[in-house]
């Protein structure tokens, strides 16, 4: 992990210096803006290996930015760590449901943010690792591809984010088999996972959108969790 990039986006000067001094001492590169369009001029040049966003900016709202990127296909995996000082549920899974990876609400333990960035980039890095099986056929119409990282339905490719990719993939490669969401989360999450009750369910409902005709092959099992079904 040491050389990675890490994007911070924070208004408060000292939070931003914060953050980026414990980046750097963890071996992390901290790129640090203290607006949206600072850093969305600086992604039409690089791109990093994580981000950490605040959503209450003075410009740019840290959700619009999330959307943004989310709908660019270069952007579309770009792990996403939002911090925060809105506490409310409904804020959290709006911000799960626009494709943020992870939630951390301030007041925070620098070292604590730190070790979920280290958590994603592992979880990405296994994802790159999973060569076992190359393609995933689920039924006629998706198709998983593990070393691309990239889903087709109907042969059209599906931008997906890395949480939603790996809860795809977790469920496809045991067809039938039922998965509760403890088991979802863990297999995830690991030891860092949210703090969000609903944290899999959003993500199912986001994954089935994307999908769309293949999104009903994702079945919900009641009282007990999520299988894909192939019908």
């Amino acid at each position: 992990m040491l050389g990675k990039t890490i994007a911070i986006i924070e208004d408060d000067k000292d939070i931003l210096e914060l953050i980026a001094l414990h980046a750097q001492k963890a071996g992390f590169k901290a790129k640090k803006f203290a607006n949206g369009e600072s850093f969305l001029r600086y992604l039409t040049t690089e791109t990093p290996d994580v981000l950490i966003l605040d959503l209450m900016l003075p410009d740019i709202d840290g959700l619009e930015i999330c959307k943004i990127l989310r709908n660019n296909p270069k952007t579309a995996k770009l792990p996403i760590i939002i911090l925060t000082a809105k506490i409310e549920e409904t804020d959290k899974i709006i911000g799960l449901e626009l494709g943020a990876d992870d939630y951390v609400t301030k007041p925070f333990s620098p070292r604590e943010l730190i070790a979920r960035v280290k958590a994603i980039l592992r979880r990405t890095s296994e994802s790159e690792r999973e060569t076992k099986q190359e393609i995933i056929k689920v039924g006629d119409n998706l198709l998983i591809d593990l070393n691309k990282m990239e889903v087709y339905v109907e042969g059209k490719k599906v931008e997906l984010t890395l949480t939603e990719f790996k809860i795809l993939t977790y469920l496809a490669q045991k067809p039938g088999w039922v998965f509760s969401r403890e088991q979802l989360l863990d297999a995830i999450w690991g030891m860092e996972r949210p703090v969000v009750d609903r944290t899999i369910d959003v993500h199912i409902k986001k994954l089935r959108d994307k999908l769309g005709k293949a999104g009903k092959l994702i079945k919900s099992v009641r009282g007990m969790g999520y299988k894909i079904q192939i019908e």
